[in-house]
């Protein structure tokens, strides 16, 4: 099997964001994501979405590097001073190149 490397780039934010980065990361080249509600506890305290102004969701976009980085620097720079952002980058070898 041939090597398809690439980037899975995930963010843990508000659920209040959701509309706003999709539109976001397809501006910025991602073809696709996934997302799912999230719940935990970090800097800015505990997020159990028990009610919808706590609700954190999981966003992930598998892409190419520079996508990954571009969209990664862009959301930093709009949303981390304002709202709990998290991001982190893995390395992921993909099974169907053609749809990423």
């Amino acid at each position: 099997m041939t090597d398809h490397q690439r980037k899975l780039l995930t963010v843990i934010t508000e659920a209040s964001l959701e509309h706003a980065l999709c539109e976001r990361i397809e501006q910025l080249g991602a073809h696709g994501y996934t997302i799912t509600d999230a719940r935990g506890k970090g800097s800015r305290g505990k997020r159990d979405a028990g009610w919808g102004a706590s609700a954190n969701i999981r966003l992930e976009v598998v892409c190419s590097e520079a996508c990954a980085h571009t969209i990664a620097e862009a959301l930093r720079k709009e949303y981390s001073d304002n709202y709990a952002l998290i991001l982190f980058m893995s390395d992921v070898e993909v099974l169907r190149p053609e749809k990423f």
